[in-house]
């Protein structure tokens, strides 16, 4: 499978503004100094934008829910960022899951006891 040139340009982007923190003018810079309580509740905006979006009808509808579900990866991305993780390691996992059924899968992560 190939890599998407856009999600390692994004990465690229986020790492260059975690080497620069003091970048008052960088949106990426400022979650990155609030650390995951920031990025956090940022995904958690953008995810319920998302679901809100995804019941809209028509093509305004369709298209709000791109815009958010862009919204809810960018902001995903700022976190793999600021762990030191990449949008290679996503790939890799959705890789590894690739053809295996979500429910099989899903079982092989449950913990004893669980």
């Amino acid at each position: 499978m190939t890599r998407s040139s856009l999600m390692t340009d994004l990465m690229a982007v986020i790492e260059d503004r975690k080497g620069k923190p003091e970048s008052e003018k960088s949106y990426v810079a400022g979650l990155l100094r609030g650390g995951v309580p920031k990025i956090g509740a940022k995904i958690t905006e953008e995810a319920a934008e998302v679901v809100e979006a995804g019941d809209e009808p028509g093509d305004e509808g369709r298209s709000h829910l791109v815009k958010e579900v862009a919204d809810l990866v960018f902001h995903s991305l700022v976190l793999l960022g600021h762990r030191d993780l990449h949008w290679d390691d996503v790939e890799d996992e959705l890789a590894r899951r690739f053809g295996i059924s979500g429910i099989d899968e899903k079982a092989s992560r449950a913990k004893p006891g669980h």
